[in-house]
């Protein structure tokens, strides 16, 4: 049976736009095929697990929830990132973009040099893949910090304001094993104007740009 199809949102910048925080060459491999291999294997997946359903074959659908899980996840975090990135010469990626966001962010960690500390240190602190996010919690809309493995995205509640993608795919070919100076230097081109705008929006608001690529 025929189901809703996710496919690769283009991106909002050319290649090249975030040099020299991170390389086209990475950018390029990063786009095209890692993420390209996510929402493969996920429309895969959706559709196996929708066939199952249709003939009633429920343990056949439930044999598609891990790779649904896996791959979706893969394909929201790369999402919500490419759209929190801007290049380092744009307006949008200087804090002042973000006047209420900055001040939760103070009032929060104290000044946004501790936030930048204590954010750097959890990405640091990831065993193997993961990613780490500035997320607005659901019930108290207080500002917290989270880390999360393999995949796995802030689907349950919290509204992903921005992330840092900490597989080795997104740094490696330029950083090699210098995960520190990647850190660093993605806070340069950090879009502080799409941050600002899921802080102040609905959780639906940010992940809006999933369902404009069906």
């Amino acid at each position: 049976m025929s189901v809703a199809a996710y496919s690769l949102p283009p991106l909002p910048y050319a290649y090249d736009a975030l040099e020299p925080s991170i390389s086209k060459q990475i950018m390029e491999l990063h786009h095209q095929k890692h993420h390209q291999t996510y929402i493969t294997n996920l429309n895969k997946a959706l559709e196996v697990s929708a066939k199952a359903q249709s003939e009633g074959k429920l343990q056949d659908a439930a044999a598609q929830l891990s790779a649904i899980r896996f791959n979706g996840g893969g394909h929201i975090n790369h999402t919500l990132f490419w759209e929190g990135l801007a290049p380092s010469s744009s307006s949008d990626s200087k804090l002042d973009a973000a006047p209420e966001l900055s001040r939760a962010i103070k009032a929060t960690w104290g000044s946004f040099d501790k936030f930048k500390e204590v954010f750097g240190a959890a990405l640091l602190g990831i065993q193997g893949s993961g990613w780490g996010w500035l997320v607005k919690e659901a019930v108290t809309g207080q500002l917290r910090i989270v880390t999360l493995a393999n995949q796995e995205a802030v689907v349950v509640g919290d509204t992903p304001l921005f992330g840092v993608d900490m597989w080795e795919h997104a740094y490696y070919l330029q950083y090699l094993n210098g995960k520190a100076a990647y850190v660093e230097n993605i806070w340069k081109v950090i879009n502080w104007k799409t941050a600002e705008a899921r802080y102040a929006g609905t959780r639906d608001d940010a992940f809006k740009v999933l369902k404009a690529n069906m």
